[in-house]
C-alpha cells in the first residue's frame, strides 16, 4: 500500500508562534481565574464618556441655579450664567436624543417610558406643588399636571420627544424640519403654557440632532485640535456674554417664550432662535471636547443625574423662598459667589450617588409590573423559566 507523505509542518514567524502559545496558555487556565485584574469601570456596557458628560452637565445646571440670584448685582455672574445656559441643557438634550435612537413602540420600551419619565413627572410635579405651598407660604398654589413647574418641564418634553422618535426616523430632512418648527414656535405667542410647549418645540432641534448623531461624530469633537480650539471659543463666548449682560435678557436661553413675549418683533425672535441654536451647538461641541473618555471617580454618578436634577430643585427654590441670598450679604461678594458655586456642585454630586438612588428609586425608576397587562409572549417566557 502506498502511504501519503506527511505534510511538512509550516514554520510560524516568532511573533505569531508566541501569540499562539499565549492563547494556549490562557485556554489552559482555570475558567475562574482571570488572567489579570480588569480595569475598573462604572458599569458593564456603559460608555464612560456619556456618563462623564451627564455628570458634568448636571453640576453646571446646579451652579447655574445658584448664580441666578447673583446676576442682578454681578455682571460677571450674569456672563457666566448666560454662557453656561447656552449649552448645558442642549448637551443634556442631545445625549437624550442619542440614546433614544432605538426607541419604537415596542411594549417594554413604552413601559419604560411610562415608569421612567411619566411617573416621575407626576410624582415630582405634585411634590413641588406641595413644597411651594409650604416653603413659599402659598397655600393656594395649584397642583396642575398641565403646567410644569420649575424643573419638571424636561420630563414632559422628553416624554413627547421620545414618542415622536419614529416620525423623525422616516422624514428626509429631520433637523431642518425641527428647526422650522422651533422658529415657528418662537413667533407664536398663542401657544400658551400648557405642557410648556414653547420649550418642547424650541428645544426640539437638539433632540432631533442627537437622534441623528453617530459614535464617530462624538469622536470628531474629542480630537486634540478641537480641544485646543475650544479654549479661545469659550473665552470669546464669555466676553460676548459679558458685553451682552446689560443689553440682553437671559430669558432668551430658557426658550420658554416667544419673541413677542420678550418684547421684540416676530422676525427678531426667529433670527434669535436660529442664532442661539448655532451658538449652542458650537459650545456643546467645545464642552464635549473636554469631557473625559475614560472612567473617572465621578463616572458612576452619571447614571444618577436625573436624581440630582430633580432633587436639587427643592434646595434651589427653597434658597429663594427663604431669602438666603438677601439675608446673607456675604454671598454677594466674590468669595461668597465662589463658595455657593462649590456648595452647589457638592450637593448635586451627593444627590447622584448610589445610596440616594437606592432611596428614591421608588419614585424615579419604579417597576410597576402590577400596572401592565401581560401578553402571550410574557406568559410563555414565564412558563419556560419555571
Amino acid at each position: 500500500m502506498f502511504h501519503a507523505a506527511p505534510t511538512p509542518r509550516r514554520e510560524l514567524p516568532p511573533a505569531r508562534e508566541a501569540a499562539g502559545a499565549d492563547r494556549t496558555a490562557r485556554a489552559a487556565q482555570p475558567s475562574g481565574v482571570p488572567e489579570r485584574a480588569p480595569a475598573p469601570s462604572p458599569k458593564a456596557g456603559r460608555d464612560a464618556f456619556f456618563d462623564n458628560a451627564k455628570y458634568l452637565a448636571i453640576v453646571l445646571v446646579a451652579m447655574g441655579h445658584v448664580w441666578e440670584p447673583l446676576t442682578d448685582g454681578s455682571r460677571t455672574a450674569e456672563a457666566l450664567y448666560m454662557t453656561v445656559y447656552g449649552f448645558h441643557m442642549p448637551a443634556f438634550i442631545i445625549i437624550s436624543g442619542y440614546f433614544s435612537r432605538s426607541f419604537d413602540m415596542r411594549k417594554d420600551r413604552l413601559q419604560r417610558l411610562v415608569t421612567g419619565v411619566a411617573v416621575p413627572y407626576i410624582l415630582f410635579e405634585t411634590a413641588y406643588a406641595f413644597f411651594k405651598r409650604w416653603a413659599d407660604d402659598d397655600p393656594g398654589h395649584p397642583i396642575s399636571l398641565l403646567d410644569p413647574w420649575f424643573l419638571t418641564w424636561f420630563l414632559v418634553a422628553l416624554f413627547i420627544w421620545r414618542l415622536t422618535t419614529p416620525l423623525w426616523k422616516i422624514v428626509r430632512w429631520p433637523l431642518p424640519l425641527a428647526l422650522a418648527i422651533a422658529v415657528l414656535a418662537s413667533i407664536s405667542p398663542d401657544i400658551g403654557d400648557d405642557l410648556d410647549l414653547q420649550r418642547v418645540l424650541q428645544f426640539l432641534p437638539f433632540f432631533v440632532l442627537g437622534l441623528n448623531l453617530r459614535p464617530e461624530h462624538f469622536k470628531m469633537v474629542q480630537r486634540r485640535a478641537v480641544r485646543i480650539a475650544s479654549l479661545p471659543i469659550f473665552a470669546c463666548a464669555l466676553l460676548m456674554a459679558y458685553w451682552a449682560a446689560p443689553r440682553m435678557s437671559s430669558a432668551w436661553f430658557y426658550h420658554r417664550d416667544s419673541g413677542q413675549e420678550l418684547g421684540t418683533t416676530w422676525w427678531i425672535g426667529s433670527v434669535m432662535t436660529m442664532a442661539l441654536f448655532g451658538c449652542s451647538i458650537v459650545l456643546v461641541a467645545c464642552f464635549f471636547a473636554w469631557v473625559p473618555t475614560r472612567p473617572m471617580w465621578f463616572t458612576v454618578l452619571g447614571a444618577g443625574t436625573l436624581y440630582g436634577y430633580l432633587l436639587h430643585g427643592f434646595l434651589a427654590k427653597g434658597s429663594r423662598f427663604w431669602g438666603w441670598f438677601e439675608d446673607y450679604a456675604w454671598l454677594q461678594t466674590p468669595a461668597g459667589e465662589i463658595a455657593v458655586t462649590l456648595i452647589a456642585g457638592a450637593i448635586v454630586t451627593a444627590l447622584c450617588t448610589p445610596p440616594v438612588r437606592k432611596m428614591f428609586r421608588f419614585a424615579m425608576e419604579p417597576t410597576m409590573a402590577w400596572a401592565f397587562r401581560k401578553d402571550a409572549a410574557d406568559t410563555a417566557r414565564e412558563r419556560v423559566s419555571l
